[in-house]
């Protein structure tokens, strides 16, 4: 039999970085009994027991962080200034989910009645499978990671194969902590072997974060089994800048929420619709920020955008710019200020366009990538006419100072998350999801608990 082969090849310069047989037959089938196992012992500690097993591996983990940011670097490309992000923002998500654990997993008592003990209990799913992407490798794994181990499941990961040192952080920093052996494991493994795993009966809940495609075909799968599904599948997020915003703040935070990590997240930055009245204003003061990144080697510290994972993600994003130039759009970044743009590796400058419509790929398809179309609008009703045009719906943001009329706008656009005056950022305490093309589930927040543990009634009657 021809065993498969995991490769990560740097994007720095393309060199290999990783290199392993993927998990074979025998070794997923051991992982499997041994979570199994596991999982009893889990189980039955407290929540306070998991509750401290969690802190101490988070603990770990920030002890990694120089370590695990020059990691991510390598892995994926981030500029080495940023990638230390990725450790902070795990430590709020996880603390958050540490904290609300005993309310969020406490029984739910119904009226009392005479002679009857009645309760539901959260209940843990069982096995959970991570199906990890590599633009936050550290972090779309810790959304669901912390509380299915605090629910009392036992959790496989498969990482991304661009990303493949990430999950193993976790399970060393686990193992450290005192987890159960077994609770926690990393399997490395090719598409067929990963949809094999899906449908064994022992895999009770499925956390994936990816493509459409991909999620569609694994959603089917884990619905033929009746089992639960979590799918975080992307993002053409929309921002929206009203007559009354504050211009300078809304283009620093529009520009980062574009070009951070290279544009690679689920809820960047992809298309803006100005206000008429400011965007000549607007425009002018974005591409003025955004020539000021410099593009170059992710390791060195004065880089502040890094290449794209792959070249070709870097070529679907010339392509998409390159379509768009010839339906009309105008490019506002001369790619000549960045002379590592050959065209021909993964680094990619920035780039800003104006004259674009919806009948544009650029701003309709998901692009992942540093780069961001601009439109004016006359009014609100055109503004969420076009946000709303798109296949998918993570999150939105609204640019003004009126809170209630961002509410009233909010209840109007189709998507998870509205924001205002912010972007590109997860609160634990509200719930992550989509809707249309996005996915479905809820991840963090009290609800993340609820769609990794399963109700069970209980009904004590007394007879006297």
């Amino acid at each position: 039999m021809t065993t498969f082969t995991i490769q990560t090849l740097t994007p720095i310069d393309g060199t290999v970085i990783f290199e392993a047989a993927a998990a074979s037959n025998q070794e997923i089938e051991a992982a499997l009994t041994a979570g199994r196992h596991a999982r009893a012992t889990l189980s039955s500690l407290s929540i306070d027991e998991r509750k401290a097993i969690c802190t101490q591996a988070l603990a770990i983990l920030e002890q990694d962080k120089d370590e695990i940011a020059r990691e991510i670097t390598l892995q994926m490309g981030r500029p080495i200034s940023h990638s230390k992000s990725e450790i902070n923002g795990i430590k709020e998500r996880a603390e958050y989910m540490i904290d609300i654990a005993d309310t969020a997993l406490a029984d739910l008592i119904p009226d009392p009645i005479k002679g009857q003990k009645r309760f539901i209990r959260r209940t843990p799913q069982g096995a959970v499978l991570i199906v990890a992407p590599w633009n936050y490798p550290l972090l779309t794994i810790a959304n669901a990671l912390f509380p299915a181990l605090l629910a009392g499941n036992n959790v496989i990961i498969k990482p991304s194969s661009q990303t493949p040192l990430s999950a193993q952080r976790f399970v060393d920093a686990f193992d450290a902590a005192g987890l159960p052996k077994g609770a926690l494991q990393c399997l490395h493994m090719d598409h067929a072997s990963t949809e094999k795993l899906l449908q064994d009966r022992r895999i009770d809940f499925l956390c994936f974060t990816g493509s459409v495609n991909a999620g569609r075909k694994l959603g089917t799968l884990s619905a033929g089994q009746f089992i639960g599904a979590g799918l975080e599948l992307g993002g053409k997020d929309p921002a929206y800048v009203l007559e009354d915003a504050n211009i300078d703040h809304s283009v620093e935070q529009l520009v980062d929420g574009a070009f951070f990590n290279a544009g690679q997240s689920c809820c960047g930055i992809e298309r803006i619709y100005v206000h008429e009245k400011n965007f000549k204003s607007f425009v002018e003061g974005y591409v003025e920020l955004a020539n000021q990144y410099r593009l170059g080697n992710p390791l060195e510290p004065t880089t502040t955008l890094g290449p794209v994972v792959k070249k070709q993600a870097a070529d679907f994003i010339r392509q998409q710019v390159t379509a768009a130039v010839g339906q009309g759009a105008k490019t506002l970044i001369d790619p000549n200020n960045h002379t590592c743009d050959t065209g021909q590796t993964a680094y990619l400058s920035p780039q800003v366009l104006t004259g674009v419509n919806h009948e544009m790929a650029l701003m309709r398809e998901e692009s992942f990538g540093p780069v961001v179309g601009i439109m004016p609008v006359k009014s609100d009703a055109q503004a969420i006419e076009l946000m709303n045009d798109s296949n998918l719906g993570l999150t939105a943001s609204l640019w003004t100072n009126d809170l209630d009329r961002a509410e009233s706008l909010g209840n109007k656009i189709e998507t998870g998350t509205v924001f205002m005056n912010r972007c590109d950022y997860l609160d634990p305490a509200l719930a992550w999801t989509g809707v249309k093309d996005t996915g479905i589930g809820v991840s963090l927040s009290p609800l993340g608990f609820q769609q990794l543990t399963r109700a069970k009634s209980f009904n004590l009657r007394s007879i006297d």
